[in-house]
């Protein structure tokens, strides 16, 4: 049920203000040491951030999109890694479960996920696959009581932590495309379960990922979401769909902080004897950050009530993240030929934040692959209407 207008609000000032008195002031010491402190998840677990959109009944606060969304947009206004941290349990880590989860599957793992004492993982990507759930090679062969599974997955986030993972594999190696792929729900410790090694990556230092790879890992047959094969595909859609959202909200989230910084630091700064706020050619860029970053907001708020109301915002949830990823980028672009030579020094945060936030038209889909969800729904609706 939604939150009342009172509750919502409240609960959105408290986020900000933990943004601003705790997290921001924290982002020099997280990218140094690439790494979380335990206090600061430890807030995160009190305040029920690792359960945002898991159901009361099993411990969480059971928010819906637009809720979901306006919470996230305060948390992407600090650096994307603490956001990461507890991102995986309130969307890809936690819903394949939570939406399409057999009641066992919900009542064993839910309330760990939303309280934080499980951290949540999806294994889709593959060295050979990226953002496509129905091309995965991984495979998940039959064996009395057990899946025997192998492949390995690449990049996944919040893997050196996770205790589950959340498993895109191919139950039926005959059945080409999506029909074959299965979603499994993978605890940590399985033998035949390993992690690689934490990558070093441009940005987004303090959220760390790594390969995972399964070497005839021996799963309980009862891992299997929802009981049944053939269903993982869509399983990861829906998923997906809520999660770039999500992304969509962060991205806006940090666009909006990247611009207060921006033009702090434009009001501030001399030159010529005055202040380069005043420079109509870096007012330009004021103008058209701030002009993208409400049509960012909009776009997600608007696909987050359509969600809410039982629509399919496949095509919405796309083009939500496809603009708003794009968009964060050119701010904070921006932010640093505003900030000139001090925007390329440690220092100054524009550095730091104009490569956290380079990822962002990568995951959940790249920029890409939403073009091509984009398009093809567009031509199925075309040709549905000319009735060919």
């Amino acid at each position: 049920m939604p939150l009342d207008p009172e509750t919502r609000a409240q609960l959105v000032d408290q986020i900000r203000r933990f943004v601003d008195d705790r997290l921001i002031p924290r982002e020099a010491e997280v990218a140094d040491a690439d790494a979380m402190p335990a206090d600061i998840i430890d807030e995160m677990r009190g305040m029920g951030l690792f359960g945002l959109s898991i159901a009361e009944d099993y411990g969480g606060l059971g928010l819906d999109m637009e809720e979901e969304a306006l919470v996230i947009f305060e948390i992407g206004r600090a650096a994307p890694a603490f956001r990461s941290i507890f991102a995986t349990n309130v969307g890809i880590g936690s819903q394949g479960i939570a939406i399409d989860g057999t009641p066992e599957q919900k009542a064993k793992y839910l309330p760990g996920l939303a309280s934080g004492a499980i951290i949540g993982s999806f294994a889709l990507t593959e060295p050979e696959v990226g953002s496509d759930a129905g091309s995965v090679r991984t495979t998940a062969r039959r064996e009395g009581d057990h899946y025997i599974l192998n492949g390995t997955k690449r990049f996944i986030t919040n893997a050196p932590h996770a205790g589950l993972f959340t498993v895109m594999a191919r139950t039926d190696p005959a059945a080409k495309g999506a029909a074959g792929v299965s979603a499994f729900a993978v605890e940590a410790g399985v033998p035949g379960l390993s992690l690689g090694k934490p990558e070093r990556k441009m940005g987004q230092q303090g959220a760390h990922v790594c390969d995972v790879i399964f070497d005839n890992a021996r799963v309980p047959a009862e891992a299997l979401i929802g009981g049944v094969e053939g269903r993982g595909f869509k399983t990861a859609m829906k998923v997906l769909d809520k999660g770039r959202l999500h992304i969509a909200a962060a991205c806006t989230g940090l666009a909006e902080r990247i611009i207060d910084d921006m033009l702090d630091y434009a009001v501030g700064r001399r030159q010529f004897g005055r202040a380069i706020a005043d420079f109509q050619l870096l007012q330009a860029m004021f103008a058209d950050s701030k002009a993208e970053a409400l049509a960012a907001r909009a776009l997600v708020l608007d696909a987050a009530r359509r969600r809410d109301a039982g629509e399919d915002v496949s095509m919405a949830a796309s083009c939500a993240k496809m603009f708003a990823s794009e968009m964060v980028g050119r701010v904070a672009d921006r932010n640093v030929q505003v900030h000139g030579g001090a925007g390329y020094i440690k220092d100054y945060r524009a550095e730091q934040l104009y490569r956290d936030a380079r990822l962002f038209r990568i995951y959940e889909g790249t920029t890409q692959i939403q073009q091509t969800i984009i398009a093809k729904t567009l031509i199925a609706e075309a040709k549905a209407r000319a009735g060919t």
